[in-house]
C-alpha cells in the first residue's frame, strides 16, 4: 500500500487579509482568475459542481465556467442530464475552483437557475461547429451501446444541418449559480491558511475571516 502520510507541501506564495479585500467578491474573483490565466494554469475555468438528488445523495462533476459577472457563475449543459434533473429537484448547489499552482481555491454556494434562451443562443453561436453538433448528438448521461453509434449520429447531424448554421437545441442551455456565499482560500505555512468568507446580505456582502 502507498504511504501517503509523509506527503506534505508548505504553502508560501501569498497571503490574504480581510482588511484589504474588495467590499464585494466579484472583483477579487476576477483578479484571481486573471492571475490563474497569467500563470498558464490548464483550464483555469474548470470548476467542480456539486448537486444532490431528491434522496439527498450528493453528486459531483467538473464543468467549465463560461460567463461570470456580478449576477453569478454560468455553465452550459444538456437540460436532460443527471445534473439538470438534480438541479430541478434541489437548486441549492456548490462550486469549487482549485488553482494549486497558486495555492488557492474558491468555494461558492448558492442557487442555480436557467439563463434566458437569448443568453444561451449568444454563447452557442460562439461554439465550434463540431461542439454545436455534439450538443445535438449527446443524450448526456444516457447509456449508449458504443462510440460507433455516437459517431453515426454525428454524421447524421452533419447531413441534417449541412446548409446554414446549427440551431440551438431546445434541450440545451446555461445555468447560472447565483452566489449566497463565496470563500477565498489562500494556502499558508503550517496549515494556517487564510480563509475569507463573503456572505450575501440584503444590500451588500458581509466579510469574515474563518479559522483554517
Amino acid at each position: 500500500m502507498l504511504d501517503l502520510q509523509e506527503m506534505r507541501t508548505e504553502y508560501k506564495k501569498a497571503s490574504l487579509d480581510e482588511n484589504s479585500v474588495p467590499i464585494e467578491p466579484f472583483s477579487l474573483f476576477e483578479t484571481w482568475f486573471s492571475q490563474a490565466i497569467e500563470a498558464q494554469i490548464k483550464d483555469p475555468n474548470s470548476m467542480i459542481l456539486a448537486t444532490s438528488s431528491k434522496e439527498n445523495i450528493p453528486n459531483i462533476r467538473a464543468v467549465l465556467l463560461k460567463i461570470f459577472d456580478e449576477k453569478g457563475f454560468v455553465f452550459f449543459t444538456n437540460y436532460n442530464s443527471v445534473k439538470a434533473k438534480e438541479i430541478e429537484q434541489n437548486p441549492h448547489v456548490a462550486l469549487e475552483f482549485l488553482w494549486l499552482d497558486l495555492e488557492r481555491q474558491v468555494r461558492v454556494t448558492g442557487k442555480c437557475e436557467k439563463i434566458t434562451t437569448a443568453e444561451s443562443m449568444a454563447y452557442f453561436m460562439k461554439r465550434s461547429r463540431g461542439s454545436q453538433l455534439g450538443a445535438w448528438v449527446s443524450e448526456q448521461s444516457a447509456v449508449i451501446s458504443s462510440r460507433k453509434m455516437l459517431q453515426i449520429q454525428v454524421e447524421k447531424m452533419k447531413q441534417k444541418f449541412a446548409k446554414g448554421s446549427v440551431p440551438l437545441p431546445d434541450f440545451w442551455g446555461g445555468y447560472r449559480v447565483v452566489p449566497e456565499k463565496i470563500e477565498f482560500w489562500q494556502g499558508r505555512e503550517s496549515r494556517l491558511h487564510d480563509r475569507i468568507l463573503y456572505t450575501k446580505t440584503q444590500n451588500d456582502w458581509k466579510i469574515e475571516r474563518l479559522a483554517p
